[in-house]
């Protein structure tokens, strides 16, 4: 006897139709180009989950440059003096403080120079 698939092969292509919304033109509509897409499309986004990482801690780090040469200090002087006074604030921290309180960012940096 032959096994039809009816049933099967409709949930298997609803499944990928729906994680396919949003896609342009034959790319939501069609499965075969949905497959393609998605499997594409989860590839970037598994490797992106990675580069927005790498991407806030750069901008931290040049929102830290940039107050840590109001203060007259460069960062790779100021964080070493962080690591020897042992303040042990990370980056997204100091980036949040150097923008909304700069005089509490002064005050640390004031501290890494003394440990310095």
């Amino acid at each position: 006897m032959r096994v039809k698939t009816g049933v099967v092969r409709r949930r298997r292509h609803k499944k990928v139709l729906k994680l396919a919304r949003g896609f342009y033109s034959g790319r939501r509509k069609h499965f075969r180009k949905a497959k393609e897409q998605l499997e594409r499309s989860l590839c970037y986004a598994f490797r992106d989950r990675k580069q927005k990482k790498r991407d806030f801690r750069s901008l931290w780090i040049v929102r830290i440059n940039a107050a840590c040469r109001i203060n007259d200090i460069s960062y790779s002087k100021f964080i070493h003096g962080l690591k020897r006074a042992n303040i042990e604030l990370d980056r997204k921290i100091l980036a949040d403080m150097a923008i909304s309180d700069p005089q509490a960012f002064a005050a640390i940096v004031q501290q890494a120079k003394a440990a310095i």
